[in-house]
């Protein structure tokens, strides 16, 4: 079976708004924990992450290129986001 590549987009309140994180990986549920956990990248550590949205590409080039486009993407980003409390 051919390993498969995800792209996924995580979102936390923070403030008045949401902050998105964009990555991507081999285990969807695995990253996600560790997302959570505090020992995902950096930049997630000490919030509580929900899944916004994922892909899943063919190749790990098809996939880090998605991600690629999708940091750069805040338009998309922000349509993820669900409706403020």
């Amino acid at each position: 079976m051919k390993k498969a590549f995800y792209v996924y987009v995580l979102g936390s309140p923070a403030g008045r708004g949401w902050r998105t994180y964009t990555g991507w990986t081999t285990d969807l549920d695995g990253r996600f924990t560790k997302h959570n956990a505090g020992a995902g990248a950096k930049a997630t550590r000490g919030r509580c992450w929900i899944f916004l949205y994922a892909e899943r590409h063919p190749t790990r080039h098809d996939a880090m290129s998605r991600e690629w486009h999708l940091k750069r993407d805040r338009t998309f980003r922000k349509s993820l986001r669900p409706d403020q409390p």
